[in-house]
């Protein structure tokens, strides 16, 4: 432990000497640049894996924004909370939508989050997928669950998004797949992983 807390800059190698923010900084530092040795030696250390920042992003919202897949698996092999949000309610799949990482945001799938789950705007991770273009992730959602037609706190749906930002193309795709599912009885689940 000593060896690892002596990689956090400005750090004695006695972990009695290093406060607790220090350790709490490093932490989210790691997960920021998906360094998981530090990230798995600090959870060893009794980092709490859950520890949010002041604007209430976990290290697993900070890893997937960020892009960093193994530190994501560190992370959730640690126990880390796959569906928890910032203060604004933005999850992790939300980052990837967002950030546009379809390989993570179909890892992130195959964790038991909520496939509509909304943040503090009501906004779901298919809408964002749909307001940056996000074709893949878009069918990665859909096929999982979500809901294009879901209204956020202002009346947009991911279809209507996709339409505003010139996208007809994948407002179509969506509803077309989301209405083929629910004709053939196919799982609505609002579960990724078909758990109700």
């Amino acid at each position: 432990m000593a060896a690892l807390l002596a990689a956090v800059p400005g750090h004695a190698q006695s972990s009695s000497s290093i406060a607790p923010e220090t350790v709490r900084a490093a932490f989210f530092d790691a997960a920021r640049s998906g360094d998981t040795d530090l990230l798995s030696g600090l959870v060893e250390a009794g980092a709490p894996v859950d520890a949010r920042t002041e604007s209430g992003a976990t290290a697993f919202i900070l890893a997937a924004y960020n892009g960093h897949m193994d530190a994501v698996d560190t992370l959730l092999e640690a126990g880390a909370d796959p569906c928890a949000g910032d203060a604004r309610g933005n999850t992790a799949q939300m980052g990837a939508a967002f950030k546009g990482y379809d390989e993570l945001a179909a890892r992130l799938l195959q964790t038991d989050c909520d496939v509509d789950q909304v943040n503090g705007a009501r906004q779901t991770a298919l809408m964002l997928a749909a307001l940056f273009g996000r074709t893949a992730q878009a069918d990665m959602l859909v096929a999982a669950g979500a809901d294009p037609l879901l209204a956020d706190a202002s009346g947009n749906s991911a279809a209507g998004l996709a339409r505003d930002q010139g996208n007809a193309a994948l407002a179509d795709r969506m509803l077309s797949a989301y209405r083929h599912r629910q004709s053939t009885g196919g799982s609505l689940s609002k579960h990724a992983n078909g758990s109700q």
